[in-house]
């Protein structure tokens, strides 16, 4: 069973090592740490309760009425099992409590799993951000959700 809640400095050795996994460019246990200290960022966590191993997280850096998801990853042998789904739909309804009510992110153009992801979640296209992404190089859509 996954337990989604806020994140947890005890997880945070297991974010950098997902973070390794996914990311070209992944950000570091001293960046995650910082993040996690502000006030402004909404950091969840999901964690199979009964091995308390982390298999995803979602974060989100917010000035409401509007927020920008930084980070959005699961673990690469959890995929498909809807986790990204949860941790969406999780830091939506926390979006809103904080009155966030327009969020915004950027996402590779090939992760057509990611960008699928966010659509079912009422994300639309709403530019592109040319060679934004390195190793390898490609552009990233700009995707914009807008409480109805």
């Amino acid at each position: 069973m996954i337990r989604i809640g806020s994140m947890e400095e005890k997880y945070l050795d297991q974010t950098e090592v997902i973070e390794k996994q996914n990311f070209s460019e992944p950000w570091s246990r001293k960046s995650y740490e910082d993040f996690l200290a502000r006030e402004d960022t909404i950091f969840l966590a999901a964690v199979e309760e009964e091995t308390e191993e982390l298999v995803g997280y979602i974060g989100v850096l917010t000035v409401p009425p509007e927020g920008d998801i930084t980070s959005v990853s699961v673990k690469n042998t959890c995929r498909r099992l809807g986790i990204g789904t949860m941790l969406v739909q999780a830091m939506l309804r926390s979006a809103e409590e904080r009155g966030v009510d327009t969020l915004f992110l950027e996402v590779r153009e090939g992760n057509t799993a990611a960008r699928t992801l966010y659509r079912h979640a009422g994300f639309e296209d709403v530019g592109l951000r040319k060679n934004y992404y390195s190793d390898p190089t490609e552009h990233a859509i700009i995707m914009k959700r807008t409480k109805k």
